[in-house]
């Protein structure tokens, strides 16, 4: 399933969930989503998924994870 990198901007919380909605610019596209998560931890970073805490507007489908630092990545999962 191939995933797509999202720009996103924050629009405050739904039932206890923080909204993310999209800006519109789309970066990175992977064939896998393991393709950018592999790197990550081989490189040892902190990597957690975080994609039951937030709801991205208009996204059937999307995974977000959070580096150290909190860094986040949202993906579209198509």
């Amino acid at each position: 399933m191939p995933a797509t990198e999202l720009e996103v901007t924050s629009a405050g919380t739904v039932a206890g969930n923080e909204l993310l909605v999209p800006t519109g610019k789309q970066g990175t596209t992977y064939l896998h989503l393991q393709d950018w998560l592999t790197p990550k931890l081989k490189a040892k970073k902190t990597v957690k998924d975080i994609s039951k805490l937030v709801l991205v507007k208009g996204i059937k489908q999307w995974a977000v994870f959070e580096e150290k630092g909190g860094q986040r990545t949202v993906f579209k999962i198509t």
